[in-house]
């Protein structure tokens, strides 16, 4: 049996659950989500908890998916409550963003600007222009975001330049030796 589909979700008093059949579906101030369960997995609410349900116990496949959806619908609450962010910092000379509508251009040292959409659902904000903040109700799609503009300049280990996540370690090689 899984461990963490057993694990009933609490549900913040700010976030209110809809179960229609198979979709749950969940609004907050900060936003809202729908998720669709698959066949042989089923929620209930009682209270102020969700607790999800399969069918036979006994088939692997249906636990796997089981603290799957338990995870992922965890995630969708809590981002409800209180969103997901990350921060961004632009290391190297000249490196700038700013946010001009609902594009975030970025100036990385390319002889053009680095223009990207900003999606519905993300907020990207720009503190100072080598801080980017990505923030959203869904832990994924941050996370996603956050690697896409990663993408444009990678974390460069001999000099330390690129787009560094907060929190993430850079190894520092040592460089040619005369």
């Amino acid at each position: 049996m899984s461990r963490v589909g057993k694990n009933p979700i609490p549900v913040p008093s700010n976030v209110q659950l809809t179960l229609k059949g198979a979709l749950i579906e969940g609004k907050s101030a900060h936003g809202s989500f729908s998720l669709t369960l698959p066949d042989g997995v089923s929620a209930s609410c009682a209270g102020a908890s969700l607790e999800l349900s399969i069918d036979s116990p006994q088939d692997a496949r249906l636990r796997a998916l089981w603290g799957t959806m338990r995870s992922l619908t965890a995630g969708y609450i809590s981002g409800l409550e209180k969103p997901f962010s990350c921060k961004i910092d632009l290391v190297g000379v000249g490196y700038k963003a700013s946010v001009q509508g609902k594009n975030l251009v970025l100036s990385l040292g390319y002889s053009h600007d680095v223009v990207f959409p900003i999606p519905e659902g993300i907020k990207i904000s720009c503190e100072k222009p080598t801080v980017i903040v990505v923030s959203g109700t869904n832990k994924q799609q941050v996370g996603q975001i956050v690697r896409q503009l990663q993408n444009y300049r990678p974390p460069e280990p001999y000099k330390g330049k690129g787009l560094i996540r907060e929190g993430q370690h850079v190894l520092r090689k040592e460089g040619k030796k005369k």
